[in-house]
């Protein structure tokens, strides 16, 4: 039996800062992921994906990640993606330096 169909996002790489960006319905990037498009249809998230990893000018490493729906949108399914999201772990540097 196949599984069913987990709400995804589309995220990658920001091609000139590296930051984790996620695509939005209004096709555009995003930085925060409570604005990321939330796809629910296996069929349209892989043509989402198509068109993201057909701007290579714009974002590197193009997937689609798991999500679940929390109360402000989006929230990372795996601890993977909450990870990524909060920038490298060896030093406290923009979006760490924010948190801390």
């Amino acid at each position: 039996m196949a599984r069913p169909f987990t709400p995804k996002v589309v995220t990658g790489n920001a091609l000139l800062e590296g930051d984790v960006i996620y695509l939005t319905d209004a096709d555009t990037w995003t930085r925060e992921l409570r604005e990321a498009e939330v796809l629910t249809d296996e069929a349209h998230a892989q043509l989402r994906l198509l068109d993201a990893q057909g701007r290579p000018s714009e974002i590197v490493g193009a997937y689609l990640a798991d999500v679940r729906l929390g109360d402000d949108g989006p929230e990372p399914a795996h601890f993977r993606e909450d990870f990524r999201r909060t920038g490298p772990s060896n030093y406290f540097l923009g979006k760490q330096a924010e948190r801390a």
